[in-house]
Protein backbone atom coordinates (compact mmCIF):
# COMPACT_ATOMS: atom_id res chain seq x y z
CA UNK A 1 0.00 0.00 0.00
CA UNK A 2 2.63 2.18 1.37
CA UNK A 3 4.32 1.92 -2.36
CA UNK A 4 0.87 2.10 -4.40
CA UNK A 5 1.00 5.60 -2.91
CA UNK A 6 4.07 6.16 -3.23
CA UNK A 7 3.49 5.76 -6.99
CA UNK A 8 0.40 7.66 -7.37
CA UNK A 9 1.93 10.73 -5.16
CA UNK A 10 5.38 10.90 -7.78
CA UNK A 11 2.36 10.41 -11.21
CA UNK A 12 0.01 13.51 -9.43
CA UNK A 13 3.34 15.23 -9.11
CA UNK A 14 4.22 14.71 -12.61
CA UNK A 15 1.26 15.64 -13.72
CA UNK A 16 1.13 18.59 -11.92
CA UNK A 17 4.57 19.67 -13.59
CA UNK A 18 3.52 19.05 -17.20
CA UNK A 19 -0.02 20.46 -16.61
CA UNK A 20 2.11 23.99 -15.21
CA UNK A 21 4.78 23.65 -18.44
CA UNK A 22 1.75 22.99 -20.99
CA UNK A 23 0.13 25.78 -19.76
CA UNK A 24 3.02 28.51 -20.37
CA UNK A 25 2.74 27.34 -24.19
CA UNK A 26 1.95 30.51 -25.95
CA UNK A 27 0.31 28.02 -28.68
CA UNK A 28 -1.49 24.29 -29.10
CA UNK A 29 -0.82 23.60 -32.43
CA UNK A 30 1.92 21.70 -33.58
CA UNK A 31 5.77 22.74 -32.61
CA UNK A 32 8.65 20.44 -31.25
CA UNK A 33 7.85 22.04 -27.84
CA UNK A 34 4.36 21.10 -28.20
CA UNK A 35 4.83 17.67 -29.24
CA UNK A 36 7.63 17.27 -26.65
CA UNK A 37 5.53 17.81 -23.87
CA UNK A 38 2.28 16.26 -25.16
CA UNK A 39 4.80 12.77 -25.69
CA UNK A 40 5.96 13.51 -22.29
CA UNK A 41 2.41 13.47 -20.56
CA UNK A 42 1.69 10.61 -22.33
CA UNK A 43 4.30 8.45 -22.12
CA UNK A 44 3.66 9.06 -18.22
CA UNK A 45 0.24 7.96 -18.55
CA UNK A 46 0.30 5.29 -20.52
CA UNK A 47 1.66 2.20 -18.22
CA UNK A 48 -0.47 0.85 -15.59
CA UNK A 49 -0.93 2.50 -12.71
CA UNK A 50 -2.60 2.27 -9.24
CA UNK A 51 -4.23 5.89 -9.41
CA UNK A 52 -8.22 6.58 -8.76
CA UNK A 53 -8.55 9.71 -10.27
CA UNK A 54 -11.99 9.93 -9.53
CA UNK A 55 -10.55 9.97 -5.52
CA UNK A 56 -8.11 12.99 -6.33
CA UNK A 57 -8.22 16.21 -3.93
CA UNK A 58 -8.99 18.82 -5.37
CA UNK A 59 -6.10 20.80 -6.48
CA UNK A 60 -5.12 17.38 -8.63
CA UNK A 61 -8.47 17.04 -9.44
CA UNK A 62 -8.39 21.03 -10.98
CA UNK A 63 -5.36 19.38 -12.79
CA UNK A 64 -6.42 16.87 -14.53
CA UNK A 65 -9.92 18.65 -15.76
CA UNK A 66 -7.41 21.27 -17.19
CA UNK A 67 -4.94 18.52 -18.79
CA UNK A 68 -7.79 16.81 -20.87
CA UNK A 69 -9.25 20.22 -21.77
CA UNK A 70 -5.62 20.96 -23.20
CA UNK A 71 -5.70 17.83 -24.78
CA UNK A 72 -8.45 17.84 -26.50
CA UNK A 73 -7.35 21.51 -27.66
CA UNK A 74 -4.04 20.29 -28.53
CA UNK A 75 -5.82 17.10 -30.03
CA UNK A 76 -7.73 19.20 -32.39
CA UNK A 77 -5.42 21.16 -33.60
CA UNK A 78 -2.95 18.60 -34.76
CA UNK A 79 -5.88 17.06 -36.65
CA UNK A 80 -6.54 20.01 -38.11
CA UNK A 81 -3.35 20.64 -39.54
CA UNK A 82 -2.26 17.15 -40.83
CA UNK A 83 -5.93 17.25 -42.54
CA UNK A 84 -4.60 20.29 -44.68
CA UNK A 85 -1.50 18.83 -45.49
CA UNK A 86 -3.47 15.50 -46.21
CA UNK A 87 -5.76 17.10 -48.39
CA UNK A 88 -3.15 18.46 -51.16
CA UNK A 89 -2.81 15.29 -52.20
CA UNK A 90 -4.93 13.36 -54.88
CA UNK A 91 -5.77 10.81 -52.88
CA UNK A 92 -5.58 11.86 -49.39
CA UNK A 93 -7.22 8.26 -47.97
CA UNK A 94 -3.53 7.03 -49.61
CA UNK A 95 -1.61 8.56 -47.03
CA UNK A 96 -3.17 8.22 -43.84
CA UNK A 97 -0.50 6.57 -42.16
CA UNK A 98 1.66 9.89 -42.25
CA UNK A 99 -0.16 11.06 -38.92
CA UNK A 100 1.83 10.26 -36.16
CA UNK A 101 -0.92 8.32 -34.31
CA UNK A 102 -2.05 6.39 -37.25
CA UNK A 103 -1.50 2.66 -35.77
CA UNK A 104 -3.27 4.02 -32.88
CA UNK A 105 -6.51 4.64 -34.73
CA UNK A 106 -6.37 1.25 -36.40
CA UNK A 107 -5.88 -0.36 -33.86
CA UNK A 108 -8.84 1.13 -31.67
CA UNK A 109 -10.99 0.80 -34.29
CA UNK A 110 -10.17 -2.77 -35.17
CA UNK A 111 -10.74 -3.59 -30.79
CA UNK A 112 -14.18 -1.94 -31.49
CA UNK A 113 -15.29 -4.11 -34.52
CA UNK A 114 -14.38 -7.08 -32.47
CA UNK A 115 -16.60 -6.18 -29.51
CA UNK A 116 -19.42 -4.99 -31.46
CA UNK A 117 -18.70 -8.09 -33.74
CA UNK A 118 -18.90 -10.39 -30.50
CA UNK A 119 -21.19 -8.84 -28.24
CA UNK A 120 -24.10 -6.38 -30.24
CA UNK A 121 -23.62 -7.38 -33.62
CA UNK A 122 -26.67 -5.43 -35.73
CA UNK A 123 -29.83 -7.58 -36.67
CA UNK A 124 -28.84 -6.96 -40.81
CA UNK A 125 -25.20 -8.01 -39.54
CA UNK A 126 -22.34 -5.75 -39.17
CA UNK A 127 -21.22 -4.71 -43.20
CA UNK A 128 -24.40 -3.53 -43.72
CA UNK A 129 -25.00 -1.48 -40.66
CA UNK A 130 -26.14 2.81 -40.59
CA UNK A 131 -23.26 3.94 -38.36
CA UNK A 132 -23.42 7.54 -36.61
CA UNK A 133 -19.99 8.39 -35.32
CA UNK A 134 -20.77 11.43 -32.53
CA UNK A 135 -17.77 13.92 -32.47
CA UNK A 136 -16.06 12.50 -35.59
CA UNK A 137 -13.77 16.02 -36.25
CA UNK A 138 -11.14 16.49 -38.53
CA UNK A 139 -9.76 13.60 -39.13
CA UNK A 140 -12.60 10.89 -38.88
CA UNK A 141 -10.16 8.03 -38.52
CA UNK A 142 -12.50 6.02 -36.79
CA UNK A 143 -14.95 6.00 -39.24
CA UNK A 144 -12.61 5.45 -42.16
CA UNK A 145 -10.79 2.85 -40.84
CA UNK A 146 -14.33 0.78 -40.03
CA UNK A 147 -15.35 1.53 -43.50
CA UNK A 148 -12.83 0.63 -45.57
CA UNK A 149 -11.50 -2.72 -43.23
CA UNK A 150 -14.54 -3.90 -41.47
CA UNK A 151 -18.00 -2.68 -42.37
CA UNK A 152 -17.89 -2.13 -46.43
CA UNK A 153 -20.99 -1.59 -47.29
CA UNK A 154 -22.03 0.53 -43.63
CA UNK A 155 -22.76 3.98 -44.26
CA UNK A 156 -21.37 6.35 -41.82
CA UNK A 157 -22.62 9.56 -40.94
CA UNK A 158 -20.17 12.01 -38.70
CA UNK A 159 -21.37 14.70 -36.71
CA UNK A 160 -19.36 17.46 -35.08
CA UNK A 161 -20.14 20.79 -33.72
CA UNK A 162 -17.43 22.30 -35.77
CA UNK A 163 -17.94 23.36 -39.42
CA UNK A 164 -14.73 23.57 -40.57
CA UNK A 165 -13.72 20.95 -39.23
CA UNK A 166 -16.21 19.17 -41.21
CA UNK A 167 -15.25 20.90 -44.27
CA UNK A 168 -11.83 19.35 -43.73
CA UNK A 169 -13.43 15.70 -43.18
CA UNK A 170 -15.04 15.99 -46.86
CA UNK A 171 -12.11 16.83 -48.67
CA UNK A 172 -10.10 13.71 -47.44
CA UNK A 173 -12.37 11.52 -49.02
CA UNK A 174 -13.61 13.59 -52.24
CA UNK A 175 -11.26 11.44 -54.36
CA UNK A 176 -12.22 7.81 -52.74
CA UNK A 177 -15.46 7.01 -54.72
CA UNK A 178 -16.31 4.03 -52.33
CA UNK A 179 -16.02 5.60 -49.04
CA UNK A 180 -16.89 8.86 -50.06
CA UNK A 181 -19.91 7.45 -51.19
CA UNK A 182 -20.18 6.16 -47.41
CA UNK A 183 -19.87 8.72 -45.53
CA UNK A 184 -21.73 12.29 -44.18
CA UNK A 185 -20.41 15.07 -42.51
CA UNK A 186 -22.99 16.88 -40.36
CA UNK A 187 -22.64 19.99 -38.13
CA UNK A 188 -24.61 19.23 -35.40
CA UNK A 189 -24.79 19.27 -31.38
CA UNK A 190 -25.69 15.91 -29.96
CA UNK A 191 -28.40 17.56 -28.13
CA UNK A 192 -30.60 18.70 -30.81
CA UNK A 193 -30.16 15.13 -32.45
CA UNK A 194 -33.85 13.51 -31.95
CA UNK A 195 -35.56 11.23 -34.34
CA UNK A 196 -33.02 10.50 -36.67
CA UNK A 197 -30.99 8.95 -33.95
CA UNK A 198 -33.52 6.28 -34.55
CA UNK A 199 -32.26 5.26 -37.77
CA UNK A 200 -29.08 4.15 -36.53
CA UNK A 201 -27.81 0.22 -35.96
CA UNK A 202 -24.70 1.91 -33.93
CA UNK A 203 -23.95 5.26 -32.38
CA UNK A 204 -20.14 5.63 -31.72
CA UNK A 205 -19.36 9.06 -28.74
CA UNK A 206 -16.01 9.98 -29.25
CA UNK A 207 -13.83 10.24 -26.16
CA UNK A 208 -13.89 14.18 -26.09
CA UNK A 209 -17.75 14.39 -26.67
CA UNK A 210 -18.94 15.95 -23.12
CA UNK A 211 -15.25 16.77 -21.39
CA UNK A 212 -17.04 16.95 -17.49
CA UNK A 213 -18.97 13.32 -15.75
CA UNK A 214 -22.41 15.53 -15.67
CA UNK A 215 -21.93 16.43 -19.26
CA UNK A 216 -21.39 12.95 -20.73
CA UNK A 217 -24.16 11.68 -18.65
CA UNK A 218 -26.76 14.03 -19.94
CA UNK A 219 -25.68 13.13 -23.76
CA UNK A 220 -26.06 9.32 -22.92
CA UNK A 221 -29.40 9.93 -21.77
CA UNK A 222 -30.10 12.15 -24.62
CA UNK A 223 -28.86 9.08 -26.54
CA UNK A 224 -31.02 6.53 -24.88
CA UNK A 225 -33.71 8.16 -25.41
CA UNK A 226 -33.85 8.74 -29.19
CA UNK A 227 -32.02 5.21 -30.07
CA UNK A 228 -33.67 2.66 -31.39
CA UNK A 229 -34.38 -0.17 -29.13
CA UNK A 230 -32.11 -2.90 -29.72
CA UNK A 231 -29.36 -0.20 -31.41
CA UNK A 232 -25.53 -0.36 -30.03
CA UNK A 233 -23.72 2.26 -28.32
CA UNK A 234 -19.77 2.46 -28.18
CA UNK A 235 -18.38 4.81 -25.97
CA UNK A 236 -14.80 5.87 -25.59
CA UNK A 237 -13.32 6.58 -21.86
CA UNK A 238 -9.98 6.00 -20.13
CA UNK A 239 -8.92 3.78 -17.09
CA UNK A 240 -6.42 4.63 -14.63
CA UNK A 241 -3.46 7.14 -15.31
CA UNK A 242 -5.27 7.70 -18.52
CA UNK A 243 -7.70 9.24 -16.75
CA UNK A 244 -5.37 12.57 -17.29
CA UNK A 245 -5.96 12.60 -21.12
CA UNK A 246 -9.55 11.34 -21.35
CA UNK A 247 -12.63 11.39 -19.60
CA UNK A 248 -13.52 8.27 -17.65
CA UNK A 249 -17.00 6.92 -18.24
CA UNK A 250 -18.82 5.35 -15.69
CA UNK A 251 -20.37 2.30 -17.06
CA UNK A 252 -23.09 2.33 -14.30
CA UNK A 253 -24.04 6.41 -16.14
CA UNK A 254 -24.52 4.07 -19.59
CA UNK A 255 -27.10 1.93 -17.65
CA UNK A 256 -28.76 5.03 -16.15
CA UNK A 257 -28.94 6.20 -19.73
CA UNK A 258 -30.84 2.79 -21.03
CA UNK A 259 -28.81 0.73 -21.95
CA UNK A 260 -27.33 -2.44 -21.11
CA UNK A 261 -24.01 -2.54 -20.94
CA UNK A 262 -22.84 -5.44 -22.49
CA UNK A 263 -18.78 -5.25 -22.10
CA UNK A 264 -16.03 -3.15 -20.85
CA UNK A 265 -12.81 -3.07 -22.18
CA UNK A 266 -9.40 -1.49 -20.60
CA UNK A 267 -6.45 -2.27 -23.11
CA UNK A 268 -2.84 -1.85 -21.68
CA UNK A 269 -1.03 -1.24 -25.31
CA UNK A 270 -0.48 1.50 -27.45
CA UNK A 271 -4.40 1.63 -27.49
CA UNK A 272 -5.05 4.74 -25.26
CA UNK A 273 -8.85 4.66 -24.85
CA UNK A 274 -11.08 2.22 -23.23
CA UNK A 275 -14.12 0.50 -24.72
CA UNK A 276 -17.84 0.29 -23.43
CA UNK A 277 -20.20 -1.59 -26.03
CA UNK A 278 -23.89 -1.24 -24.68
CA UNK A 279 -27.12 -1.81 -25.80
CA UNK A 280 -30.13 0.34 -26.46
CA UNK A 281 -32.68 -1.23 -23.51
CA UNK A 282 -36.39 -1.76 -24.94
CA UNK A 283 -38.59 0.40 -22.16
CA UNK A 284 -40.02 -2.59 -20.48
CA UNK A 285 -36.52 -4.46 -20.03
CA UNK A 286 -34.78 -4.11 -17.32
CA UNK A 287 -31.71 -1.71 -17.81
CA UNK A 288 -28.19 -2.59 -16.53
CA UNK A 289 -25.37 -5.36 -17.02
CA UNK A 290 -25.54 -7.92 -19.35
CA UNK A 291 -27.47 -11.17 -18.40
CA UNK A 292 -25.19 -12.89 -15.75
CA UNK A 293 -24.65 -10.57 -13.06
CA UNK A 294 -21.53 -8.53 -12.68
CA UNK A 295 -20.12 -5.84 -14.83
CA UNK A 296 -18.30 -7.92 -17.75
CA UNK A 297 -14.68 -6.22 -17.28
CA UNK A 298 -11.62 -8.52 -18.42
CA UNK A 299 -8.19 -6.99 -18.62
CA UNK A 300 -5.25 -8.20 -21.08
CA UNK A 301 -3.99 -10.66 -21.87
CA UNK A 302 -7.20 -10.73 -23.32
CA UNK A 303 -7.79 -8.23 -25.65
CA UNK A 304 -11.81 -7.97 -25.62
CA UNK A 305 -13.97 -8.66 -22.73
CA UNK A 306 -15.01 -12.28 -21.84
CA UNK A 307 -18.40 -12.98 -21.01
CA UNK A 308 -21.06 -15.20 -22.19
CA UNK A 309 -23.20 -13.45 -25.00
CA UNK A 310 -24.28 -14.11 -27.84
CA UNK A 311 -22.05 -14.05 -31.36
CA UNK A 312 -18.54 -15.21 -32.07
CA UNK A 313 -16.03 -12.82 -33.67
CA UNK A 314 -16.33 -13.38 -37.66
CA UNK A 315 -14.07 -16.30 -39.10
CA UNK A 316 -12.73 -13.96 -41.49
CA UNK A 317 -11.47 -10.64 -40.44
CA UNK A 318 -10.10 -7.69 -42.78
CA UNK A 319 -7.10 -6.49 -40.58
CA UNK A 320 -6.30 -3.04 -42.41
CA UNK A 321 -2.16 -3.04 -42.46
CA UNK A 322 -0.70 -0.87 -39.47
CA UNK A 323 1.96 1.73 -40.87
CA UNK A 324 4.69 2.79 -38.65
CA UNK A 325 3.34 5.75 -36.36
CA UNK A 326 6.79 8.41 -36.60
CA UNK A 327 6.45 11.34 -37.63
CA UNK A 328 6.38 12.15 -41.26
CA UNK A 329 7.38 15.33 -42.76
CA UNK A 330 5.07 16.64 -45.44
Amino acid sequence: MEAENSEVAALVEKMAVLHAAISKLPSLSPSPAVDKLFTELVAACVPPSPVDVTRLGPGPRRVREELIRLCSDAEGRLEAHYADALAAFDNPLDHLHRFPYYGNYVNLSRLEYELLARYAAPAGGMAAARVAFVGSGPLPFSSLVLAASHMPEAVFDNYDLDGAANERARRLVRADADVGARMSFRTADVADLGDELGAYDVVFLAALVGVAAEEKAKIIAHLGRHMADGAALVVRSAHGARGFLYPIVDPSDVARGGFDVLAVCHPEDEVINSVIVARKAAPEAARGTAPGGGLPVVSPPCRCCDMAAGGALPAKRMDMAVHATEEVSF
